[in-house]
Parts: structure tokens; C-alpha cells; sequence
């Protein structure tokens, strides 16, 4: 002790001011390394040193997240980095401009569209309803100008002249139905129509396909109204109580035009069944459409997250299973509410109400906040129907953040999350929608602690450099 009280009184003020700047220096190191550490894997080095290392020589058990599933076995990850970041799709379940958007503007004043999601839905119209051979047929010119057309009283007064000129114009009949039809009633009136219309035109189109180039073409496009007007009539017969008519309708277009998958007509299908509550009939389209090799969407996997949380959800109870543990069909559930989380991390707010609604777009970003709106919009009602569902995901859901990386560099199941998704939401979305981003990460304790440790050495070594003598006699005194 003597010898201790003596080193320390020779100790001069050069000392303690070179031990503080160099305890400043490590401990920022520290801090650098931490959060590096915590940027690029989403965990602080210290605490998983310590979990991974310390904790079973001190006698602890080490708590593993439970394994994620093998619900993308075999995909690799080239093509995962090979996944378009922001590719903006066709909404399946977009609503009507006349019978549902143009009501909602009425009665709030509020535009539901944004100009940028309506000249992707004008580019899709040229795309499925034009074609070069439009130039033989009068009534195919004025309504390729009609779709050009950027003031809707212009489309529609271009559709009757269509319809003039031609009384079998399937595509006139198909804008009449989408923008002038203030009820769906009105609007199935003008699809029959187009039915009608494009069956006789899809027929001889069939009969002189393999003519030319030409001809061929205009047979892709008579298909594509077909395709269209067969799947609108089918989602009016739903909005309209006729739910076994719209599946009966649906299944019959998926076997005609088997090669037209990429329309995700399935989804259509899928919230028609969930609504009958045909659940074993539901779990049979999603074995044949829930694929790595096809696009995963939110409707595939809070569905297939559904049906699994459907088997415990009634009798869960969180309390209980933190006693017991989880059994086999619950842990299959948390796994498969983890797996839709990660692909798309927006949809549990407006499930559990904990965020408003606006009416979908009319594309949608997947794994975005748009694709999450168009889900919950018509999805929100089947979680409801079951019992203890929502009490599940919200039991569930957050506890995905502490399993997957952050930012999401990789993930366990999906390619990683696209940085892109809030500017391309913030263009679909209407400006008086908050736009949902990222949920964030909290930062780990030995950042904050690190970060803290590091400016206090910092602040000693400013003081010891500017009172020597003063800060000599009070580490004496400590």
C-alpha cells in the first residue's frame, strides 16, 4: 500500500493527460469496429463474443433463434442478387376508376392516384389492348388514341366514337367499364358486353393467326382482352356476393390460359376462397403457387402465414407457451409469420390497425408499402374471421427484427430488402398516405456504451490538458 500511495504521488499531470488521450483513442476504436460490426451482420461483436463464448463457461444456455424453415430450399444466391431491386407490378386487385376510385374523390375531394401510378396504368393499357395491325380497323385507331388520352372525359368520348364505327369494339366496352360505370352493376353490363365483342374477335383472330407476323400479334392482343375482360367480370361477380360464380370464373380462366401466370390471377382466386372460407382449397393453390421459381408476394406469404396460424391461434396464449414452449404446429406458425415479415415487414401495422388504410394503387411495389396496403385492403377481414390470429402476429411479428440482418444485406429466405422501395412507394402512393418505411433497428447497448465510454475519456484528456494540477489532485483523491 505504501509503495502503491508513493508511485502515485511522483505521478505527474504529463501522465494522466497521455493515459486519457490514449484511453480515448482505444475505446473510439472500439466504437468505430462496434458499429461497423453492427452495420454489416446487424449484431454488436461484444454482446455475441459474449453470448457465443462467455455465457457457457459461466454455466448459461445458449439461446439460439430457432432455425428458419426450408421454405426457399435450393435458391441460390445468384439469383437473389439477380432480383430486380424496384420492379413495379400490375396490382391484382385494383379497384375501378368510375365505380370505386372517382366515389372515394367524391365524397373526400382527394385524388386516390397518383399521376405517376395512372401513366403506368395508360402504358399498360397500350401495351395489352394495341397493335400494329390497329391501322386495318377504324375503331382500333380512335381507341389507341383513346388510350393516349390523359383527360378521362377525352378516353370516353373516344370510346363512343369507337363504338360508332364499330358496335363489337371489345376495348371500347372495356373503358366504358372501367371509367364511366359509377356501380359495378354498370360496369359487369359493359364487360358482358366486351365478352361478347372479344370472343368474336379472339375467334377469327384464331382462325388466320398463322398468316403472318402480323396476324399473330393481333391474336396476342385479342388474347390479352379475353384474359382481361374474363378476369374483371369475375371480380365484379365477387364484389357482388357471387363469390362461387367469380372462383368457378377464375378457375376456368387459369385452365384456358395456363401460360398467363405472371397476370397473378391465383391471387385473385385466393381471396375469393379465403372469403368462402375454403381453407383446404386455399392450401392447394398455394402448394402449386407458392415456388421459388415464381415472384413471392405478400398475398402468398401472410397467406400461407394464415392458414398455419389458423391450426393454434384459437388456443394461444403467450403466457402459457413462455411456460410450456412452443409445440411443433406453433413454431411452424411463428416461423411462417417470420418468413412473411421479412419479405414484406409493412403489412402487420395495417393488419393490427396500428396504421390507417388508403384505397391500393394500381401497381404496386412488392415487398413495399404499397403492395402492404393492397394486401391488408382486402385481407384485413380474413385475419379478423379467425380467432386469436392477429393476437398471434402481434405477439410474432416484431420479434423478426432481432432474427434478420439489419440493413438487410442478406436474408434468411428472400433476397435482400430493396433500398429503393420508399421513393418508388412515395410515387404510387397519394400524398396524404404516410408512407411506411423499413421498421429500424434499436442500436445495441455496447454502441451507446462504447460511444459513451469514448467521449468521457475524451473530455478527462480536454480537462487534464487544460488543468493539470487541478485534475492531478482529484484522481489522487479518487
Amino acid at each position: 500500500l505504501l509503495t502503491v500511495t508513493v508511485f502515485l504521488s511522483t505521478l505527474t499531470p504529463k501522465f494522466y493527460f497521455a493515459l486519457t488521450v490514449t484511453s480515448s483513442f482505444i475505446s473510439g476504436l472500439i466504437f468505430v469496429f462496434e458499429w461497423w460490426h453492427f452495420r454489416k451482420y446487424g449484431t454488436s461483436f461484444i454482446e455475441q463474443v459474449s453470448v457465443s463464448h462467455l455465457r457457457p463457461l459461466i454455466g448459461g444456455v445458449e439461446n439460439n433463434p430457432p432455425a428458419p424453415a426450408a421454405f426457399s430450399a435450393g435458391e441460390s444466391e445468384t439469383s437473389r442478387q439477380n432480383m430486380p431491386e424496384c420492379k413495379v407490378w400490375r396490382n391484382p386487385l385494383n379497384l375501378f376508376r368510375g365505380a370505386e376510385y372517382s366515389r372515394y374523390m367524391w365524397v373526400t375531394g382527394k385524388e386516390p392516384l397518383t399521376y405517376y401510378d395512372m401513366n403506368l396504368s395508360a402504358q399498360d393499357h397500350q401495351n395489352f389492348f394495341t397493335c400494329d395491325t390497329d391501322a386495318l380497323r377504324p375503331s382500333d385507331t380512335v381507341m389507341q388514341k383513346a388510350w393516349r388520352e390523359r383527360n378521362p372525359q377525352a378516353r370516353i368520348k373516344a370510346a363512343y366514337q369507337a363504338l360508332e364505327l364499330n358496335n363489337d369494339c371489345a376495348t371500347a366496352y372495356v373503358l366504358l367499364a372501367e371509367e364511366e360505370a359509377t356501380t359495378i352493376v354498370d360496369a359487369e353490363k359493359y364487360f358482358k358486353q366486351a365478352l361478347k365483342a372479344g370472343e368474336m374477335i379472339y375467334r377469327k383472330s384464331q382462325n388466320c393467326h398463322s398468316q403472318s407476323p402480323q396476324h399473330e400479334a393481333q391474336l396476342r392482343r385479342d388474347t390479352n382482352v379475353l384474359v382481361y375482360v374474363k378476369r374483371r367480370l369475375a371480380m365484379c361477380a365477387r364484389k357482388l356476393g357471387r363469390i362461387r360464380e367469380a372462383v368457378k370464373m377464375m378457375r376456368d380462366l387459369m385452365k384456358e390460359f395456363p401460360l398467363l401466370s405472371m397476370l397473378n390471377i391465383h391471387e385473385n382466386l385466393l381471396e375469393a376462397l379465403l372469403e368462402l372460407q375454403a381453407y383446404a382449397d386455399v392450401q392447394a393453390v398455394l402448394a402449386k403457387y407458392d415456388d421459388i421459381s415464381l415472384p413471392k408476394s405478400a398475398a402468398i406469404c401472410y397467406t400461407a402465414a394464415l392458414l398455419k396460424a389458423r391450426a393454434v391461434s384459437e388456443r394461444f396464449s403467450p403466457e402459457t407457451a413462455s411456460k410450456r414452449g412452443l409445440s411443433t404446429a406453433e413454431i411452424n406458425a411463428v416461423e411462417a409469420i417470420h418468413r412473411a415479415v421479412e419479405f414484406n415487414p409493412h403489412v402487420p401495422k395495417y393488419l393490427l390497425e396500428m396504421k390507417s388504410l388508403v384505397l391500393p394503387p394500381e401497381h404496386i411495389l412488392k415487398r413495399g408499402d404499397s403492395e402492404a396496403v393492397a394486401y391488408a385492403f382486402f385481407h384485413l377481414q380474413h385475419w379478423k374471421r379467425i380467432e386469436g390470429a392477429l393476437n398471434l402476429l402481434h405477439c410474432t411479428w416484431e420479434g423478426t427484427f432481432r432474427m434478420i440482418p439489419y440493413p438487410l444485406e442478406k436474408g434468411h429466405l428472400f433476397y435482400p430488402y430493396p433500398s429503393c422501395t420508399e421513393t418508388a412507394d412515395r410515387e404510387l402512393l397519394p400524398t396524404f398516405h404516410e408512407v411506411s418505411v423499413y421498421p429500424q433497428k434499436e442500436l445495441p447497448f455496447f454502441i451507446h456504451f462504447t460511444a459513451g465510454l469514448c467521449s468521457f475519456s475524451a473530455m478527462l484528456a480536454l480537462l487534464t490538458h487544460q488543468f493539470p494540477e487541478l485534475m492531478v489532485l482529484f484522481a489522487k483523491a479518487v
